[in-house]
């Protein structure tokens, strides 16, 4: 076979051969549905996400659906296909895509959006919705990044809204529904508007000013929503989750377990998208957990379990859990990792548990350098909380330690950037503080440096973002304040940061943008080797737009903004004060010491909204 062949001829042919450990395959003769699920970005990247995980155990569940994967080849693997006239395929039973029924992809973040385009034309797919006749599959699109779906609404059918284990099974019986009735798509698209969390981009028309700003999104079908809420679960315990996962054949990026201790955030972080979007608070019981892991542990073999949450200490069975989790896992020598651990949160109790096994490096998040900017953000954390677990971990025997910041944030000055800088140094020397008989050999404090991007849902959805002179003039700053050598200091590409702002708060006019990239043979975007931002330049001049009309401007609290269709639960009102908050560098306290009225108890509440 042809794609036998090349295989030998392309890096890390095990992306493209599937047939691993806990892979389902079954018998197509039994199949009513056939549902593609793409990840835009390669196999080790795709298979290291937990959604992806989860939809295609609970799909293939399902009798009549047959779930498959579907990856971006490489570079190298592409353009062996295009010589061979290959179309992309599955994985499973390597069908061509457009042979599905349905193609859904998973929006995990913008820069993923060239390769959506470059796929569906690899599958011999129309990127563009009206290009596609009947036979074509449905395209849709779900993920973090479908709350904004506008610079997308062109090519896909349509976008499920928020959280989907229960939302894609009502989905999946609309489809078999229409699909044993033979009505034409608009049909099927009918049927499944009125279900929560759908939007349906071709039920709604989008009016402009002259200055380019958006006059009005009016839906043109009389079943279409005003505004599109989003879905979410209620009881993490009854919620389907797998008790088995695929083990790859090579190594990917997060290559363990996972277990999902909750979702949501009680934190309320200014500039944090997902900490909006997924709130409330949901929970699950030490119980469950426990009962999940022992299950994935004789499933998968796997030497390692992760804590998946936006901030594990904050979940309020912690320590319940932490030590049922080592009655199973230190016997058998699995480690146990708890990333986003919060700074003010830390203690030596819990940094004994996790090194039981094996010590993992230790990772903190001030975000900012300065109290004022941790302020404005809402962080909540103090220099002192930062050092005070820094030395505990370094009296604990640990010598390395990563901290993340941000720059470019709103109100941010000269002297916050440094401070960064100066962070760093305590740091560095609260470990020579700590007695030579404790600590570990070899000091390395590593310093990340993003840049911030304005994300929709957040206080800061109206902000001007930083452009590529400043940030890097910022970066520079970080640099020249750094004298000590064992600070190790890491950037963000400052044009790629740039392009993210644009789509992420963009309009569907930015369509004719992505079509035009990828014509210029634009993907990867978010691998260094592979952004070319003249190209994007090139791009977004053919289709007469500017960029900066996406992200160098202020927005007004009176402007509408294209990702207003959607409705997370937390309100405008809230965004706004929250914004203004920020501005005078007041705190708002977390959602279990009070409520700060965001909206989401009118949506419907749950989890500590309750």
């Amino acid at each position: 076979m042809e794609l036998d062949k090349i295989l030998k001829e392309v890096q890390k042919p095990a992306r493209y051969v599937g047939t691993e450990y806990n892979s389902i395959h079954k018998d197509l003769a039994e199949i009513y549905i056939r549902f593609a699920f793409c990840f835009p970005d390669v196999y080790e990247v795709g298979m290291s996400h937990l959604g992806i995980k989860i939809l295609y155990h609970l799909l293939n569940e399902q009798s009549d659906i047959y779930c498959e994967r579907v990856f971006a080849p490489w570079l190298d693997m592409e353009e062996k296909m295009r010589e061979a006239k290959i179309p992309l395929f599955s994985l499973e039973s390597r069908t061509p895509v457009q042979e599905f029924d349905i193609v859904g992809f998973t929006l995990q973040y913008e820069m993923s959006y060239s390769n959506i385009i470059n796929m569906l034309d690899l599958a011999n797919i129309a990127p563009l919705r009206a290009d596609r006749g009947e036979d074509a599959p449905i395209v849709y699109a779900g993920g973090p990044c479908a709350y904004n779906p506008e610079p997308l609404a062109d090519f896909m059918d349509f976008f499920m809204i928020g959280e989907s284990e229960e939302q894609i099974i009502e989905v999946m019986d609309a489809y078999r529904a229409w699909k044993q009735s033979g009505k034409k798509k608009r049909a099927f698209l009918e049927s499944i508007v009125s279900i929560q969390g759908i939007y349906v981009p071709e039920f709604y028309d989008v009016s402009y000013h002259d200055d380019g700003t958006i006059k009005e999104i009016k839906p043109n079908h009389p079943k279409a929503p005003a505004r599109v809420k989003k879905q979410y679960i209620r009881d993490m315990d009854k919620v389907y989750y797998p008790d088995t996962m695929i083990v790859p054949n090579m190594e990917i990026i997060h290559d363990r377990i996972t277990l999902e201790l909750f979702r949501g955030c009680i934190r309320g972080c200014r500039f944090c998208q997902a900490g909006m979007i997924y709130r409330p608070v949901r929970e699950r019981s030490p119980k469950r957990l426990l009962e999940l892991a022992e299950k994935l542990i004789d499933s998968t073999g796997y030497e390692e379990i992760s804590m998946s949450s936006l901030s594990t200490s904050d979940y309020s069975g912690l320590e319940e859990l932490t030590n049922g989790l080592l009655d199973l896992t230190v016997e058998k020598k699995i480690n146990l990792s708890l990333p986003s651990l919060r700074i003010d949160s830390f203690s030596m109790e819990l940094m004994q548990k996790v090194q039981k096994v094996r010590k993992s490096g230790l990772t903190f998040a001030p975000e900012a350098g300065s109290q004022r900017m941790r302020d404005v953000i809402n962080k909540g954390v103090t220099e002192e909380d930062l050092l005070r677990s820094v030395s505990l971990a370094f009296a604990g025997g640990y010598s390395g330690v990563k901290l993340y910041f941000m720059i470019g944030l709103p109100t941010e000055t000269d002297e916050d950037v440094k401070a960064i800088a100066h962070l760093a140094h305590k740091v560095a020397q609260a470990y020579r503080d700590t007695p030579k008989a404790l600590r570990g050999k070899g000091l390395r404090v590593t310093v990340s440096a993003s840049s911030f991007v304005p994300k929709p849902f957040t206080p800061f959805q109206w902000a001007v973002q930083d452009d590529m002179e400043t940030l890097r003039y910022k970066q520079q700053l970080i640099k020249n304040e750094l004298r000590d050598k064992a600070v190790n200091f890491n950037w963000h590409e400052s044009a790629l940061s740039v392009l993210e702002g644009v789509f992420a708060r963009g309009d569907r006019r930015l369509g004719k943008v992505l079509l035009r990239a990828h014509k210029l043979g634009i993907r990867f975007d978010a691998w260094h080797e592979c952004f070319h931002p003249e190209l994007w330049e090139e791009a977004f001049r053919q289709a007469d737009i500017d960029p900066g009309f996406y992200n160098r401007r202020a927005r007004s609290y009176e402007e509408i903004l294209p990702w207003e269709i959607i409705d997370p639960g937390v309100s405008r009102d809230f965004l706004e004060r929250e914004n203004e908050r920020a501005k005078r560098g007041e705190l708002t306290t977390n959602c279990r010491e009070g409520c700060s009225g965001c909206g989401m108890k009118q949506l419907g509440g749950g989890g500590v909204c309750d």
